[in-house]
């Protein structure tokens, strides 16, 4: 924590390089086992799946938290789209690849979920640092 010129107290975004490979790896699931999962369904909701997974997050990210910031949203949305790669990731390799293969993937969820929760304290924080 640092004192901002004004007297009010900041928090500087926390260091997370576990967490952020994590995430990313969680990320490549959910982009690889959505559309595998729903293009026996509809190769339209295969292509859209990517589009949402990759392009929301992209589009909408929280100042501080990214270095370009196309949509600026609150610190909780940030969290939420964090929230739907891992759902995406988990449901849709139960539904896409043999237990063996899905099995791992509720244990990077879980240890994604361990390691985001400093990052996730920083972005609902009311003093964060921006900068």
């Amino acid at each position: 924590m640092t004192d901002a010129a004004d007297g009010a107290t900041t928090l500087s975004r926390p260091d997370d390089r576990a967490a952020s490979a994590l995430r990313f790896a969680t990320e490549l699931v959910a982009w690889v086992a959505t559309p595998w999962a729903l293009a026996s369904h509809s190769w339209l909701l295969a292509a859209l799946s990517v589009l949402a997974l990759i392009g929301l997050p992209t589009l909408f990210s929280t100042p501080g938290d990214k270095a370009n910031v196309i949509v600026a949203v609150p610190g909780w949305v940030t969290i939420l789209l964090v929230l739907l790669q891992l759902v995406a990731a988990v449901v849709s390799s139960w539904l896409a690849w043999p237990s063996w293969a899905a099995a791992p993937v509720i244990l990077l969820a879980a240890a994604t979920l361990v390691t985001e929760r400093r990052r996730w304290r920083w972005l609902v924080s009311a003093n964060r640092l921006t900068n």
